[in-house]
């Protein structure tokens, strides 16, 4: 009986790490499910920053949870676009509007919330066929029960945070558009889902992380005390990216690295009381997130310094080195899309860019993690050399 019970610790340990215990090919067919269902998220994020640059979000002046058709005839058109011209938007920027430019921005709009009832669609019914065959065990079943019921969500984040640009503006003066805390919850929210998808999916096609010797599990140790907090970092500068957008604060001080003709505009601290100014103030937000992304690029760098010395799988040390890259690349574009007065394309490519610095976050996080007790016991104190 002891042998027996003996045994059966050792296979639960062996299986602890594991989502999927259905074998090599549930293994798989879950973790493209997964990885499918992040890309998807992804593209999500991307289309509603084109919405939002084109000034698209505030076209449709309703919401339904299940959704409907659009406008199929003239008539349909005629009647979505009079609910438009009652909307302080077209009253106050859009006046001059006719119904093909309406149309372009209502399709916009449109599309972004079909693609995100679209994604909940494909996200449910392989869940519900995986369910079924039982490729997927409890924890990971709570696990992504919960990401659904987020994403379920996340289309009445979407319309709580149109709803306050559908309001009309505090003063006559002011330019119609959402609130910035929404649409930081709103991003935030989309960003958490993504993160939690992705995450998940390393979890399940790689349930071990990347190791042949004790070495190179101590140099991955000492990389994770610096890239969580490094992570960490990185995400909180992509959510004060969402206070510059809710603030239109990149069409102010389209200049680098001055603010105009101070490298600290005045006004930072106008606004009372003074929490105020982190979240509303245009100059303090941009000056925020300024300041964040310098950090950011100076923390990857700094992290990449430190770890040139030490003993790592090879794999770690390329995803380092790919991470400052991008790093890189996404603070030349954004101050490319500040300096050009925020195009569409530079826009979208900045937003694009910081959850895939994110993504490259989350990867390396993954494979830093330690690994398993019997895979710490089999592993030589030295990888081999060829």
């Amino acid at each position: 009986m002891s042998t027996l019970a003996a045994t059966a610790i050792k296979e639960n340990k062996e299986t602890v790490k594991m989502l999927v215990t259905a074998g090599p090919h549930a293994q798989k067919a879950v973790g493209i499910w997964l990885f499918a269902s992040a890309g998807w998220v992804f593209s999500m994020v991307i289309l509603g920053g084109v919405t939002r640059l084109t000034r698209s979000g505030l076209s449709m002046t309703d919401w339904k949870f299940t959704g409907s058709l659009p406008p199929l005839s003239d008539e349909d058109w005629a009647i979505e676009f009079e609910k438009y011209k009652q909307s302080p938007e077209f009253k106050r920027v859009n006046r001059g509007m006719n119904i093909d430019d309406f149309k372009f921005i209502y399709w916009m709009e449109y599309a972004h919330r079909m693609w995100g009832r679209a994604l909940g669609i494909m996200f449910a019914l392989p869940f519900s066929y995986f369910m079924r065959k039982g490729y997927i065990n409890l924890r990971l079943g709570v696990r992504l029960a919960g990401l659904f019921a987020l994403g379920g969500g996340q289309g009445m984040i979407g319309w709580w945070m149109v709803k306050s640009g559908l309001e009309e503006p505090p003063s006559e003066y002011s330019q119609p558009r959402v609130s910035p805390y929404r649409l930081a919850a709103h991003l935030t929210s989309a960003f958490a889902i993504y993160c939690g998808l992705f995450w998940t999916a390393l979890s399940v096609v790689m349930p071990e992380p990347p190791t042949e010797s004790l070495a190179w599990v101590k140099g991955a140790a000492k990389v994770k005390r610096f890239a969580l907090p490094v992570g960490i970092l990185v995400g909180i500068t992509a959510v004060s990216g969402a206070f510059v957008a809710g603030n239109d604060a990149g069409h102010a001080f389209n200049t680098f690295p001055k603010m105009g003709d101070s490298w600290i505009p005045e006004d930072v601290l106008s606004m009372k009381p003074l929490i105020r100014n982190f979240f509303e103030n245009t100059s303090t937000v941009q000056l925020d997130h300024r300041i964040l992304a310098t950090a950011t690029l100076a923390s990857i760098t700094g992290l990449w310094w430190s770890t040139r010395k030490l003993d790592l799988h090879p794999a770690i040390r390329s995803l380092i080195g790919s991470t400052v890259g991008m790093a890189a690349l996404q603070v030349t574009l954004g101050i490319s899309t500040l300096l050009s007065y925020v195009p569409v394309s530079l826009g979208t490519a900045h937003q694009a860019g910081a959850l895939t610095l994110l993504t490259f976050m989350l990867l390396l996080n993954h494979t830093l993690r330690r690994p398993s007790q019997m895979l710490l016991k089999s592993l030589p104190a030295v990888a081999k050399t060829i």
